[in-house]
Parts: structure tokens; C-alpha cells; sequence
């Protein structure tokens, strides 16, 4: 079958349409569907929108603004009464409205006053399809009257009487906020005995001296005008019984004194309100306000209850000290009795407050706005009630309806117009008043006639997504008059749809209760009515759900680390999906430490309040999916309370405490610790501890002592803060139970000795009269023991004692109560001297050039005088072995522990002569040197020349001059120098070496090539060894004669002999590098590092530690290639430590070369500079003259 909705139409008889009035107008009526385009084309009565309210209380300082507005299809025209007649805004140049708007300005700024235009103004918005009005809007002026001068005299009062201070505000419109303050402008302070009642007035229940005072000012606050009015200030002063006799004591006899009746106490009575019972009414909805306030000594306190019922529990709320009840909302069933109780400790009243809650009208059904089509039925319902029952009278277009134009279409009955066959002269607007003497309610109902043909509001060819496995809805919003049927049909062939698949919603809509993927494609919605056909098309697409396929779980951490949760999450590729984390429902705190990535949230450095629920929250534009995990954080526990002692006993006491909260964490165990409050206050030591399941402890105590114990719990993450401390418990004193520790004997001269110890704290004297008995005797002796008795230090001198002799002492503890157990006596020894006797036999046995080995005999131990603690060894260079000079030197000294007698001496310089001697050394110092003993240490390789200067370039030569090393270590027998040449491939030409005497600081070079960069190696010998190498570079000189030449060649390279000699020589060229080639293939291209390897200087070239091949050309003390630009300075001074530069960084070109100056540019290819070797083979030629030089 096919899907569809129809209109139900119904004739109603006479005799039904009380039964089914209602269900005519939900059946019957149109709805018209607030869409713009639609609204544009439809006829329709005035509605009014916006109005001022029914009570407006205006500004008389601004212009008076009425507002009136209305929609309407034509817009309305606006018109207004003014307390009942027409109101002519065009006779009143103050008054206008607004365009297309029925509110009225009516500008008092400039002239004019508010009072003028107070009264009653009612808006009605009319076009041809009827007329609406607006609620009677009464406007009346605010009003902030000053208040009335009155002489207000002092008030004197006893201590204990009851006092009112009246406010009585003037009458203001709206009426004001009351409030008490000082000349200050402070609020004066409220309480249970003092405060403001709902009229105002400051009720005091009894007075006390501090009320004294001669400022209480009632203030009154208009918030519409923004102004404060104050009363006159009040003085109050509350004196004593004492103080009133004294006063009056002149003026009256003894018998007429007062008495303290007013400092006594007394039952409560009530300030406000008066008697027993009173009434109250309120009206339903507002705010409900019952008020007792009583006046006793001491200060009552108020109770509330309601007789035969209970206080509505969320709408209940006590103010001012519970002398307030109100009720908020409050409605018909709130009426009853309530009783206000004032109790203190000499009685208590009661007063029964009878509240009868009225209502003004409220609506049950305002009537509603109806739509039909010519010839159908309807019905307009207008039900409203209150208390008395509200009157009920309905109105035409503004017009009473027993007056307005007939209308055989209607029927009134009550509460309820009926509308039967309508037709288009049947459209007006309709008004319900519901009033009863609270109030009234006024309502606008249309009734508009329309023929119109079908029309389908939603979009065409809307497309709709849908998650699989959920409802989908497809919109089919239609309008008609009369109401057209829907119908649904899916596909191009027009397939209907049926109700057991899809459920057809009343507005049109198309439900598809479980979508599949097969429920994608077009649907096509049909509206059908008598005046035509409409039709649209939708599509829907179904997409796959969004799944979290991995949930954050459950995590448990330490305060101060991180923590991640993971949320993966798979979704339809088609949609964009965002991931988004929450706490506890809410966003993540802006917190740096919050870190949000693709699939995970990290919490660094968690604290106690990061615990909670985090919720992963996966959307999409269509569907969203939430996981949550908790997240614990556990710390150390709190501290624990509540500690007592018990069991009181001399050394022992019971304390006990309750375990604060554990933090998640289980309390492994308690620590107690404990003050001394007599000996060390502020200080806490360590007492015991015991397991976490315990709450108790048997503590054992020392006498004399004032404990206070604190505890401390622990967990796995540590500590908690320390307990309150305990109360105090102070134990007996007691003789001492044990003796000083560390007890020493020492002499600090040869003749006497000085016996130290570690005394007792306050904790351990046990008592007071702290002392020491000290005594001491030889230990190989007979002597009897010598004692005294000191108090307050820790060491006592035995003067007149023989040098460094044991002897036996003991220190033993004693109070006012009695002595410490029998100490254990310690050997000390009397005091040190000197040595007096030096090591002999002493021999040097030279090892190396840098190393000694000196051996000694040790001396007898009786002349050591005291405790041996080794022997020093004191040695210094005496003379140079070259040239024989003595100097100074300083003196190096080596310690060798105990009675080792042997011993190395590190360091020497070779080829030197040196003197030592050795001291035995005790506590005191050391003793005589032993006779001085020379040694000499052999020759050793020298360093590297101390500098390396290349002066005077020529064309063929190059004049070398040096300082000799700095550290020769023997006599030099001559000097090496090495060089070879460079080309401009960077390739080493043959090595050449040649010996210098050892006495010459300059040599030249001659029968060099010109323009030719060389490398220099020079080092110095000795009869050990050749020493280091310091290396240099040179360039000899440009030819000037060949580049004469090359610039007249220039001159002439325009002339045809010239260019025929370039071809011969370029043909040379050519043939030089075919043999170049030719060679290289044969020969091959090496390296650098290979052609060192074929012609090395073993001398000179260092070695690599791995494979003992030679490293790639460089200087042999530093593989740094040269900076880029480095050149040797205009001195052409080397020295050593600046002579390690290579040639690599000295140009930036792959291919190097020199430039006419004889400077170079360009690259070594390899990565490190070799060492020199000989050969001359080129790779390349890139100039006729370099490819010649290369085979000179």
C-alpha cells in the first residue's frame, strides 16, 4: 500500500460539540510553517509581537518609550487609546512612531513633564484581515520623595533592654531598598540579637554598651531613579544599672534607685508581629514572606513550622537569621497555618501566622491561532483559572463580540468559539480576556480562511547522511489549504513505501526506524490537495559508524609523573573525524601539561587534582562516540590525630592516634618521633615505629625528660607531615646509665697529655648535676689511678707527663642522683716531639730519562717520638749536564705513607743532574734530612725548533732561518730539513733531505723551480733521537720574462700567425695529455696517500695505530687541514704551534691551481694532508706551463 497521510475534515452535530471541541481544533486547524518565502505570500491577520508591560514604571529624567509591535500579511497600521479614547499622536508634537512600528517616543528631554502622559494606553495593529490589541499598559512616573524633616531626640537605654529604631521610608515608586549604615557609609553589623525587619525598622533583641553610638542612619535606595535618600542620624546610648543611679542619685531618694531588673534575664516576647495570630496573604507566584522577631535575654532563637503539613523542601529558605521564612513559587497549596516559635533557656512563644495564597488569572488553554480552508470547522478554546475563578469574555478585532458584525460561521458557548463551513469573509482576530480583581489576562487568536494549493517547503534534492544501524528522517515540510495528503516513493520507478518498513510522520516527514546501506538512494515526497499536486526529491547516503577500537584504560600514578591514555578510533573515510579529550565532563584545563596528539593524551606531572574520569570523544559531522577511563593519583598520607598517652608509667608510656586518610596509598608504617621540651626544644628525634595496622605504641623513656611525641605515616610514595604534637609527659630523674663516647687521649705538647670525650646531651644526663669523673694512669706502670671531677666541658689536660708514653683512661658520667655504670678504660698516648733521627743507606737507581726509584733504610722507632705517618722526599734539579752551570732550583717534595722505604719519582727532565734527601715525619712534624743525594738523568730526544722563518724568495732560491728547541734534553749532533714540491694538482713532488750541523740557524736553497710552492719538514737530533718536526711553505718567484711574453702575445692574438701557432701548440697540448692518459691507465691515478705509501720518509711520516700504513699528506703533529685564506705572515715566522696548517682550505674550487702571484687555490682531494713522498707523476694538465713544470 501506499504511504500517506490524510486530512481529516468533520461536520460536527449540535449535539457533540461540547464532547469534541478540542480534538476538532488540534484535527481541523492548519498550522502555516514559519518559512520566510512562504510567509511573504500568504494573507494573514495581525499578531502582536512585542508590547510594553501591563505596570510600566518610567524615568521622568529620559523620553518615554512605549513599545508596540506587530506582524501582518499586509504589515498593519497602528492606532492607540489613552485611558480609553483615541489617542491622536499627530495633535501632540512631543509624540511619534517609529516607521513601520507602533511604538510611541514621546521626547520629555526637551520639554514636558512624564506626569502628563499618566494613564492607561492600549496598541491595536490592524490590516484587512482583522485587528489586535495590546494588553492596558499603565505608565506611571517613578517617584523618590525626600524624607520628612522630623527632630529626632537621643535614645538612653539599660544594658539588656529591648530597642526599635523606626525607618518609616517615604512612599516611592517602585518602592525602595532599606538599609542601616553609619556616617561611614559602613554597613552597621547584624546578627541573631540585632537586625532589619521587612518594614525596615532595626529591631535590637537586647542591647549591650558596644550599640552605643550616634549614627545609625536608615537609608533608602530608588533604583529607578539611581538615587539615596538618608534619615536623619539616631543616637543611641546604653548605660549600667550603676551608671543610671549615678546620674539621678541628686534628684532621688534612696528608695527610688533603679535595680539590675534590666540586666536580668527574661523569656522571649515578640517585637513583630503583635498578639498571637495574624493574617497574611500572598498571590500565586510570587514570593511568600513570613517574619518573626523577638525581643528576650539571653537572645531567642527562632523556630518555623507549618500545623497540619510539612515546608515544601526546594522552595523553602530562612533569611535574617531564621527570623525569615519565605517560599518562592508559591501557590494555592501553600495556604495554611504557619507558626513562628522564639525559644531561649527562660521559655518559649509562639505566633500563628494564617496565610491564604489568592491567585490572578493564569492561563489553562490560550486560545491558538487557526488556519482552515473554505468550508472547514474549527474551534477556538480560551481556559483559564485563579482565585476567585477568573470571568471569561471574548472580543471581535478590538470589539466586544455582542457588538462586533455577525458572523453565521461562529458560535460562542462559554469559554469556547465554533467555527463551522468557513469561508474568507470569516478571517478577523480574535481577543479572550481572563480577569477576576488580581488581574487579567489577555490574549490575540487569529482566525484566517485560506485556498491555497499544495506546496513542499524543504529544499529540493537535499541530501541526507546517515550513520548505518540508525534512524534516518527525511524532511518533507508541506503546506495547503486544505491539507494535502503525503505520499513517499523511493527510486525512478516510483516503488511506494509501506507502513510495515517506514513510518510516515503527521508534518510529512519520512522515518526510516533502522537505515542500512541499502537504504540508500532518492526518495520522492508527493503532496496532494483538490487545488493541485507538488512533488521534491531527497537523497540519503548511508555511512559507516564511528568506532573506538582502542578504550583508555584504567591508570593508577604518582603525584609529579605522566601519564597517557590511548583512544584509537576508526571512522567513515568520507567524514572528517575530531578527537576530543575531557575531565570529569569538562574541557582539559589550560594547562601546558596537557598534551593532545593524534591517538593519545599525555598528563605530565600529575597532582592531586588531575585525578578523575578523562572521556576520549570521537565526532563526526553525523555521529560522536565517547570512552572514558579513570585516572587515580595517589600521595603520602595525611597526617594521623587524636594522639593520647595512656599507661603513664616512669619509662614507659602507651600512645595512640588515628591514621589520617591513606591517599589511595596503604600505610606500610608509623614513625614516632619525639621533643625534648626541657633539654632540646624544637628539636624531634627518632622513637620507634611500628606497622601500618597498628594505631598504637609502647614506648619506652628515659628519665628526666619533658617528651611531647608527634606521628608520622608512610607509604609507598613516602611520608606524611608530622601530627599535632602530643601533650607533654615529664619522667623522674635517675643516676646516669651511660658513660661519655669517644674518649680520647692526646698530647698536644711533648709533656702532657689531653683527654677529650663526647658528653652527654640534656636527653642523657638522666638528672640534673651533670658531671664527669675523669682518671687516668700509665699503662706500664704501677701508678695508682689519678681522678677529678669536672662539670660543663669535654676535655681535661694532664700536664707534666713524659714524652709520647701510653697511658690508660677512663671518663665516667654522674648526677645529683648518683654515678653512671663503671666506664671500660682507653689507651692514649702523652704528647709528640720532632724526630731525631734521619733515614740512611739512601739509593737512586735511574730508570729512564723521567724516572727514579729512591730507596731508604727506616729509622729505629723509638727516635720517631711519636706516631710514624711516613717519609718526604725532597728533590730539585741542581745544574744543566750541557753547560755545566749551577742555578736554583725549586724544590719538589713526595709523600710515601707508613714505613714504605722505596718509592718512584715521576717527571724528571732528561739529560739533567739532581740532588734529594729524605725526612722521617711524625704527628709533630718531621725530622733531620738525610745527607743530599745527585743522580743524573740520561739524553733524550729534543722538541721541535722553537720557530721556522722563510725569508728572502727568489725566482730559484729560498733562504731558511730557525731558533733552535726549547727543550733540546742532550747535545744536539745536526738538524734534518726535508722538501719537496707541490703542483697544481696538489700531487708531492721528490722528496729531497739534507743534513745542517747542529750550529747554524740559517740555510738557503738554491736551484729551485720558479712560481713552485714547496713543503719544508725540519727537526733537530740528538744522540737518542730525532725530536719533533716543525713544517713550512714556501713559493719561490714568478718569471717575469714569460709573463712579458704572455702579454704581448695578448697584444698580438688578433695577427694570423699567431692564431696558427695557437693550433701548433694546442696540438701539443692535446698530445701531452694523451700521454698523461696513457700513462694513468698504465700506472694508474693514486692518491696521495699511495704515492706516500711507494716513496715514505720512515723518520719523519707518522704511522696510523690501526693498520700502520702512513696517513694522508699532513704535517706530522697536527691533521688540521689550513683555514681557508690562512698565509704565511709577512715575517714568514712559523712556529710550531701555528705551523700545522694544510693546504685544503686554502682555495674553493674542486680543481686547484696557482695564481700568478704565487699564491694557492683550490683543494686537496683527499680528506687529510700525507706525509712527503717522492714522484712527480701528474694526473692532469689544466696549462700549458703547469703541465711543463710538472716534469721538470
Amino acid at each position: 500500500m501506499q504511504l500517506k497521510i490524510m486530512p481529516k475534515k468533520k461536520h460536527l452535530p449540535a449535539g457533540r460539540v461540547p464532547l469534541i471541541l478540542f480534538l476538532c481544533q488540534v484535527i481541523s486547524a492548519l498550522e502555516v510553517p514559519l518559512d520566510p518565502k512562504l510567509l511573504e505570500d500568504l494573507v494573514q491577520p495581525p499578531t502582536i509581537t512585542q508590547q510594553s508591560p501591563k505596570d510600566y514604571i518610567i524615568d521622568p529624567r529620559e523620553n518615554i518609550v512605549i513599545q508596540c509591535e506587530a506582524k501582518g500579511k499586509p504589515p498593519p497600521s497602528f492606532s492607540w487609546t489613552q485611558n480609553g479614547t483615541h489617542f491622536d499622536i499627530d495633535k501632540d508634537p512631543l509624540v511619534t512612531m517609529k516607521p513601520d512600528s507602533g511604538t510611541l517616543i514621546i521626547n520629555i528631554m526637551s520639554e514636558g513633564k512624564a506626569e502628563t502622559y499618566e494613564g492607561v494606553y492600549q496598541c491595536t495593529a490592524r490590516n484587512e484581515r482583522g485587528a489586535a490589541i495590546s494588553n492596558n499598559i499603565v505608565v506611571r512616573p517613578s517617584r523618590s520623595p525626600l524624607w520628612t524633616k522630623e527632630k529626632l531626640e537621643p535614645m538612653t537605654l539599660q544594658n539588656g533592654q529591648p530597642l526599635v529604631l523606626p525607618c518609616r521610608p517615604p512612599v516611592g515608586l517602585p518602592p525602595p531598598i532599606i538599609f542601616w549604615m553609619d556616617n561611614s557609609f559602613q554597613r552597621l553589623p547584624q546578627s541573631e540579637r540585632v537586625s532589619q525587619g521587612l518594614n525596615g525598622d532595626l529591631y535590637f533583641s537586647n542591647v549591650l554598651p558596644e550599640d552605643t553610638r550616634e549614627d545609625y542612619i536608615c537609608y533608602a535606595r530608588f533604583n529607578h531613579t539611581q538615587t539615596i535618600q538618608q534619615k536623619q542620624p539616631i543616637s543611641v546610648k546604653v548605660i549600667s544599672v550603676d551608671e543610671l543611679n549615678d546620674t539621678i542619685a541628686a534628684n532621688l531618694s534612696d528608695t527610688e534607685f533603679y535595680g539590675a531588673k534590666s540586666n536580668r534575664e527574661r523569656p522571649p516576647t515578640f517585637l513583630t508581629p503583635e498578639g498571637n495570630a495574624s493574617n497574611k496573604e500572598e498571590l500565586r507566584g510570587n514570593v511568600l514572606s513570613l517574619e518573626c522577631i523577638a525581643e528576650g535575654l539571653p537572645t531567642p532563637v527562632i523556630y518555623w513550622i507549618k500545623e497540619d503539613g510539612t515546608l515544601p523542601i526546594n522552595r523553602t529558605f530562612y533569611r535574617n537569621f531564621q527570623k525569615t521564612l519565605q517560599i518562592i513559587q508559591v501557590s494555592e497549596a501553600d495556604s495554611g497555618n504557619y507558626q513562628c516559635i522564639a525559644k531561649n533557656a527562660l521559655g518559649a512563644i509562639h505566633h500563628t501566622i494564617s496565610v491564604t495564597v489568592k491567585a490572578a488569572p493564569y492561563w489553562i488553554m490560550a486560545p491558538q491561532n487557526l488556519v482552515l480552508s473554505p468550508g472547514e470547522d474549527g474551534a477556538l478554546i480560551c481556559r483559564a483559572n485563579g482565585n476567585p475563578k477568573p470571568t471569561i469574555s471574548w472580543l471581535s478585532n478590538g470589539v466586544p463580540i455582542e457588538i462586533a458584525s455577525d458572523d453565521p460561521s461562529r458560535k460562542i458557548d462559554g469559554d469556547t468559539i465554533i467555527f463551522s463551513n468557513v469561508q474568507e469573509r470569516s478571517s478577523a482576530v480574535y481577543q479572550c480576556n481572563a480577569s477576576n480583581e488580581y488581574g487579567y489576562l489577555l490574549a490575540n487568536a487569529f482566525v484566517n480562511v485560506l485556498a491555497e494549493p499544495p506546496r513542499i517547503l524543504t529544499s529540493a534534492n537535499t541530501h541526507y547522511q546517515v550513520i548505518a544501524n540508525r534512524p534516518a528522517l527525511l524532511d518533507c515540510a508541506f503546506f495547503g489549504s486544505p491539507l494535502p495528503t503525503i505520499e513517499w516513493f523511493k527510486g525512478a520507478k516510483g516503488s511506494a513505501l509501506h507502513e510495515d518498513t517506514y513510518v510516515l510522520h503527521e508534518n510529512g516527514t519520512l522515518g526510516i526506524p533502522v537505515a542500512q546501506k541499502e537504504s540508500t538512494g532518492t526518495y520522492t515526497c508527493v503532496a496532494k490537495n483538490k487545488l493541485g499536486i507538488a512533488k521534491n526529491e531527497v537523497n540519503l547516503e548511508i555511512k559507516d559508524p564511528t568506532r573506538i577500537i582502542k578504550q583508555p584504560e584504567y591508570a593508577v600514578v604518582q603525584r609529579g609523573s605522566t601519564v597517557s591514555f590511548e583512544c584509537k578510533v576508526k571512522h567513515d573515510h568520507t567524514l572528517t573525524l575530531t578527537v576530543t579529550w575531557l575531565k570529569d565532563d569538562h574541557e582539559l584545563p589550560s594547562d601546558g601539561r596537557f598534551t593532545v596528539d593524534e591517538d593519545q593524551l599525555v598528563v605530565a606531572d600529575v597532582g592531586d587534582n588531575d585525578g578523575g574520569t578523562y572521556t576520549c570523544v570521537a565526532n563526526t559531522t553525523l555521529d560522536t562516540v565517547s570512552a572514558s577511563a579513570v585516572l587515580g593519583v595517589v600521595d603520602v598520607p595525611d597526617p594521623p590525630f587524636d594522639l593520647e598517652l595512656t599507661d603513664q608509667l616512669d619509662k614507659s608510656v602507651q600512645l595512640s592516634w588515628t591514621p589520617g586518610d591513606d591517599n589511595n596509598s596503604p600505610i606500610t608504617k608509623f614513625i614516632i618521633e619525639y621533643e625534648d621540651a626541657m633539654h632540646e626544644a624544637g628539636l624531634w628525634h627518632y622513637q620507634a615505629d611500628v606497622p601500618g595496622t597498628q594505631t598504637r605504641a609502647q614506648l619506652k623513656l628515659s628519665p628526666y625528660v619533658n617528651y611531647s611525641f608527634r606521628v608520622m605515616a608512610e607509604n609507598s610514595l613516602g611520608r606524611s607531615s608530622p601530627s599535632q604534637p602530643s601533650e607533654q609527659y615529664f619522667t623522674k630523674a635517675a643516676e646516669p646509665d651511660k658513660n661519655p663516647m669517644t674518649v680520647e687521649g692526646l698530647g698536644s705538647e711533648p709533656d702532657n697529655l689531653v683527654i677529650t670525650w663526647k658528653p652527654l646531651n640534656g636527653f642523657e644526663s638522666n638528672g640534673p648535676g651533670l658531671q664527669y669523673k675523669v682518671s687516668w694512669r700509665q699503662k706500664d706502670g704501677d701508678d695508682e689511678w689519678t681522678s677529678v671531677v669536672v662539670a660543663n666541658v669535654s676535655k681535661y689536660i694532664v700536664s707534666g707527663t713524659p714524652t709520647f708514653v701510653p697511658y690508660l683512661i677512663k671518663v665516667q658520667a654522674l648526677n645529683d642522683m648518683g654515678f653512671a655504670p663503671e666506664p671500660s678504660a682507653v689507651m692514649g698516648h702523652s704528647g709528640e716531639d720532632l724526630p731525631m733521627v734521619a733515614p740512611r743507606n739512601v739509593q737512586v737507581n735511574v730508570l729512564n730519562g723521567t724516572l727514579a726509584e729512591v730507596h731508604w733504610d727506616p729509622v729505629p722507632l723509638q727516635s720517631v717520638r711519636g706516631h710514624l705517618q711516613g717519609y718526604r722526599i725532597y728533590y730539585w734539579k741542581a745544574q744543566s749536564s750541557s753547560k755545566r752551570n749551577r742555578r736554583h732550583m725549586e724544590k719538589k717534595i713526595l709523600i710515601f705513607q707508613g714505613s714504605k722505604t722505596h718509592g718512584m719519582l715521576p717527571g724528571l727532565e732528561p739529560f739533567s743532574h739532581y740532588l734529594l734527601n729524605v725526612r722521617v715525619v711524625n704527628g709533630k712534624g718531621e725530622g733531620p734530612a738525610s745527607p743530599d743525594k745527585d743522580f743524573n738523568t740520561p739524553e733524550g730526544v729534543p722538541s721541535a725548533p722553537s720557530a721556522l722563518k722563510i725569508v728572502n724568495p727568489t725566482l730559484d732560491s729560498l733562504t731558511l732561518e730557525w731558533d733552535p728547541p726549547r727543550h733540546p734534553n742532550g747535545i744536539l749532533t745536526e738538524y734534518t730539513l726535508k722538501y719537496q714540491p707541490i703542483n697544481s694538482t696538489h700531487e708531492l713532488g721528490p722528496l729531497i733531505d739534507l743534513k745542517i750541523p747542529a750550529n747554524k740557524t740559517r740555510w738557503t736553497l738554491k736551484n729551485l723551480n720558479f712560481s713552485t710552492r714547496y713543503k719544508f719538514y725540519f727537526y733537530a737530533q740528538t744522540s737518542a733521537g730525532s725530536g719533533s718536526q716543525i713544517t713550512e711553505e714556501a713559493v719561490t718567484t714568478v718569471d717575469e720574462g714569460k709573463m712579458a711574453m704572455a702579454s704581448r702575445q695578448v697584444d698580438i692574438a688578433t695577427q694570423g700567425w699567431f692564431i696558427g701557432l695557437m693550433c701548433a701548440v694546442a696540438l701539443l697540448i692535446l698530445i701531452l695529455l694523451i700521454v698523461c692518459f696513457i700513462r694513468r691507465n698504465k700506472g694508474g691515478k693514486y692518491p696521495v696517500k699511495e704515492k706516500e705509501d711507494a716513496h715514505a720518509d720512515p723518520e719523519i711520516q707518522p704511522m696510523k695505530e690501526d693498520d700502520g700504513t702512513f696517513g694522508e699528506y699532513s704535517d706530522a703533529e697536527d691533521h688540521k687541514p689550513l683555514k681557508k685564506g690562512s698565509r704565511t705572515p709577512s715575517d714568514r715566522t712559523v712556529k710550531k704551534e701555528d705551523s700545522d696548517d694544510s693546504l685544503v682550505d686554502y682555495g674553493e674550487g674542486v680543481n686547484g691551481q696557482f695564481n700568478e702571484d704565487g699564491s694557492f687555490i683550490g683543494q686537496y682531494s683527499g680528506k687529510k694532508e700525507k706525509e712527503p713522498a717522492e714522484g712527480n707523476e701528474s694526473s692532469e694538465a689544466p696549462s700549458p706551463v703547469n703541465a711543463m713544470n710538472s716534469f721538470v
